[in-house]
């Protein structure tokens, strides 16, 4: 691991704002770092407001999008809301059809089949469109490189919107409207929702017409906050109002779906990290195992108790992903070391029967182990299909583009995406990822980093802090739990390793004459030794608090343990 303490930002900005706010200096230096430059953007940013979200027409093609509806309404024609399997579909999927159900009858629901049709737009998709009388699709999370699709839809008379947030090719699909911030031409001023959150942009221009107001959106909120925690999207502006009243939303009244997923796993109070690792990977699972369409049953119904049998079988489909995951990652890192050759910039791993539902986990898993953009392909129908995870700092999306010619379709962010190729292009294509990375990456992003936010004293953890840095959540890129650098720490004593394997290390930490404060370190159990003996050790962490029997306690989450330099 790399420690790296980020450069103190614009010492000008941070003296204003402790001028304005009163508050310690490291504050002021955790905010600058976050962009919060001055007292109205903190305000915005400690207070955030539905106020401040921005006005939905003033993204490119709204207007279009929403007479194309509206004109469908009129009309009486069918409506197919089509969206990914994934999180981020299915939770936008399900906010634009329920709320045109609200009033309009004559809407249905598509997800695709994740092993018969593959990501995005399919041309079965606008077959079934066709077969039943659709003549408007709105495609949500999907669609902004489907220029065939849309145009083989055309020729059957079948109208699209596409809502998406992925980078665009070099042309846009002939649709009647394209809804995507990332546009070159589209000036709308915050280009970073993910494909819920267009969504919601979307039923928010329609409300306009029907003289609601951003209130009557609230109920939506638990969706589109699930989807920005799942789709790990910046945490940043209209991200950060939307989540932010979603998680108030989440735990106060949520949908029956979402209600039934927390009554499961008998949580009181959920924050973000809840989301993105216990509600999202259930939702999830439905269209890994099973089908995306049972993702969406459980988000639009409203009665409870078929909520609750719905969450059964999802909590089955999760149990299922969970073994697979398991079994899969297990057989990769055998490939990985069967067949390790000289010192490699990438991790490509295949075998055709592992199941493609669970590849994109795997990929991650398998970095946790060797820090490299991974790759890991199975067999897809005719093709091979991967998923692409990659390594802090690196774009994946940029090097899978640059090897495009080997490559059928690809599409992503810069973090995750996915591909397919012939079987006659892997060895090509595989040879070809690991010159560009090889060409492209910095060496220094080959090693896992701790980024810490700044150097604090265990006198500065007070009371007051504790309750400022809670106003800092919710958390996610761009806005990541602040981390800290503590020197010439000291366990009391009770420095003892935890779990079956004692990975784990459980200490009572004190610094000089502080009060000792608990702290847990979990995967640090082989520093068990740098604590020992009352020795100085320097750590990493973030402040948190551990709920033990209905009591909230102040505990450190300790990212990383190393022996203080300085002592002999």
């Amino acid at each position: 691991m790399r420690w790296t303490i980020k450069p103190i930002p614009k010492p000008e900005k941070t003296k204003q704002l402790v001028e304005a706010l009163k508050v310690d200096p490291f504050i002021a230096q955790l905010l600058v770092q976050r962009g919060v430059e001055t007292y109205e953007e903190a305000r915005q940013f400690f207070r955030p407001t539905l106020n401040d979200l921005h006005n939905p027409y003033l993204m490119k093609d709204m207007d279009k999008a929403v007479d194309r509806i509206e004109k469908a309404i009129q009309n009486e024609e069918n409506i197919l809301v089509f969206g990914d399997y994934d999180v981020d579909g299915t939770t936008a999927v399900s906010l634009v059809s329920s709320y045109l159900k609200t009033f309009y009858p004559n809407v249905a629901t598509y997800i695709p089949d994740r092993y018969d049709e593959g990501y995005g737009i399919s041309f079965k998709g606008i077959d079934f469109a066709s077969d039943n009388d659709f003549s408007l699709i709105i495609a949500l999370d999907c669609g902004i490189k489907s220029i065939n699709h849309v145009t083989y839809a055309k020729e059957r008379n079948i109208d699209f919107i596409i809502c998406d947030h992925h980078r665009p090719g070099e042309f846009l699909p002939e649709a009647i409207a394209v809804l995507d911030p990332k546009r070159d031409d589209c000036t709308y001023p915050y280009d970073e929702l993910c494909g819920c959150g267009i969504g919601f942009k979307l039923i928010q221009a329609l409300g306009v017409n029907r003289n609601q107001t951003i209130e009557d959106f609230i109920p939506y909120l638990d969706l589109v906050a699930t989807a920005i925690a799942a789709d790990i999207v910046p945490m940043t502006g209209e991200n950060r109002i939307l989540a932010y009243f979603g998680l108030q939303v989440i735990n106060a009244e949520p949908r029956p779906g979402i209600k039934a997923l927390i009554h499961q796993i008998k949580k009181q109070t959920l924050d973000i990290t809840d989301v993105v690792f216990i509600i999202a990977p259930r939702i999830n699972a439905a269209g890994r195992i099973k089908h995306g369409n049972h993702a969406v049953e459980l988000l639009t119904e409203f009665d409870f108790e078929q909520a609750q049998q719905f969450a059964s079988e999802i909590e089955q489909y999760n149990s299922d992903r969970k073994d697979l995951d398991k079994q899969i990652t297990k057989e990769a890192l055998l490939q990985i070391e069967e067949n390790q050759e000289k010192e490699r910039f990438t991790t490509v791993v295949f075998q055709e029967n592992w199941h493609k539902g669970v590849i994109g986990i795997v990929a991650s898993r398998l970095i946790e182990t060797y820090y490299r953009p991974t790759l890991v392909f199975t067999k897809s129908g005719d093709f091979y299909a991967a998923s692409a995870r990659s390594v802090s700092g690196f774009d994946v999306y940029n090097a899978l583009e640059a090897c495009s010619e080997y490559l059928e379709q690809f599409g992503g962010h810069m973090y995750a995406a996915g591909m397919t190729l012939k079987p006659e292009n892997y060895e090509n294509f595989k040879a070809a990822f690991e010159k560009v990375v090889q060409q492209t990456i910095h060496p220094d992003l080959l090693t896992p980093e701790i980024t810490i936010d700044t150097e604090i004293n265990f006198t500065d953890i007070t009371p007051k802090l504790t309750r400022i840095l809670k106003q800092f959540e919710p958390f996610g890129p761009l806005n990541m739990t602040p981390v800290f650098l503590t020197k010439k720490a000291r366990d009391t004593g009770y420095g003892k390793p935890l779990g079956q394997e004692n990975e784990h290390l459980k200490l009572f930490i004190k610094q000089n004459n502080s009060e000792g404060i608990p702290a847990i370190g979990f995967g640090l159990g082989n520093k068990l030794e740098v604590i020992k003996d009352g020795r100085p050790f320097d750590i990493v962490y973030s402040i948190d608090e551990n709920e033990w029997n209905g009591k909230v306690s102040l505990q450190l989450r300790l990212r990383g343990i190393i022996p203080n330099e300085n002592y002999e």
